[in-house]
């Protein structure tokens, strides 16, 4: 089975690039983050028209998760975080993996920038309730597989400049310790899992030419329960679709499951 996460910054404006990706890599469950549509507006039908469910927790102009899948996602929910601003950047759902009932949880996380401002503040809360309830879930549940745009730098190696970005929500010390917490809660970040030591990015922004000058960083991630590991194949941040017309600042990562 091949579970693919990415940001496509808005759906609509990505539907070609979107299409294409999935003619070419042919994943079976897509996790989508920042759609930047009300559900009402999913274009549904035509992904229907090329075998895929689509699960959407939209919201106008901004934010916005969805599960693309062929299999059917069970149980199917937006209300995993009681987000204060009633933002859409979190769904849930279940499939079956070697008969294990594992849950799948689609986020998309604050950015949190400028830091000492109300967002920074949101960004550190919104991760409090998070981690909070995974805690939670993993009294009942042990098969996790959290993934979407975490915007959050782990290390200095997932940076092209990690100096420049001290400072950043991305990448402040209390941020990160948040991700390692996390973490310590039984999960492996599959990427580095696979790569100790690799340096690959997984958003380039638009500006100054940081996708010509791989001036990137990796802020894109799958955490799979420690339990799950064994049915990991392979995890591949695809930069193809980065590199299309028109393109999301954000590139797809494929995780390959056995």
């Amino acid at each position: 089975m091949k579970i693919v996460s990415w940001n496509v910054n808005s759906v609509r404006a990505r539907i070609e690039n979107i299409l294409n990706y999935i003619k070419d890599s042919k994943p079976d469950i897509l996790l989508l983050q920042e759609i930047k549509t009300q559900n009402e507006n999913f274009p549904s039908e035509i992904f229907k028209e090329i075998g895929y469910n689509s699960y959407v927790f939209g919201q106008k102009s901004y934010n916005g998760v969805a599960f693309l899948s062929k299999p059917k996602i069970e149980n199917v929910k937006n209300d995993f975080v009681k987000d204060k601003l009633k933002q859409s950047r979190i769904i849930t759902g279940e499939i079956s993996l070697n008969k294990k009932k594992t849950k799948l949880i689609n986020i998309y996380v604050p950015n949190g920038n400028p830091v000492d401002t109300e967002k920074y503040e949101y960004k550190k809360n919104w991760l409090v309730s998070f981690i909070k309830k995974i805690k939670k879930e993993l009294t009942t549940n042990s098969n996790l597989i959290i993934s979407g745009d975490f915007n959050i730098i782990p290390e200095d190696i997932d940076v092209y400049d990690c100096k420049r970005y001290e400072n950043d929500a991305l990448f402040r010390l209390e941020i990160r310790k948040k991700y390692r917490e996390l973490i310590n809660l039984g999960f492996n970040d599959i990427y580095r899992y696979f790569n100790k030591s690799k340096k690959e990015y997984t958003f380039w922004d638009y500006f100054s030419g940081s996708w010509q000058k791989n001036y990137g960083m990796r802020i894109d991630h799958f955490l799979v329960s420690n339990n799950l590991l064994e049915n990991i194949k392979s995890i591949n941040i695809n930069k193809k679709p980065r590199s299309k017309t028109k393109p999301s600042d954000h590139t797809p990562i494929e995780l390959e499951i056995n």
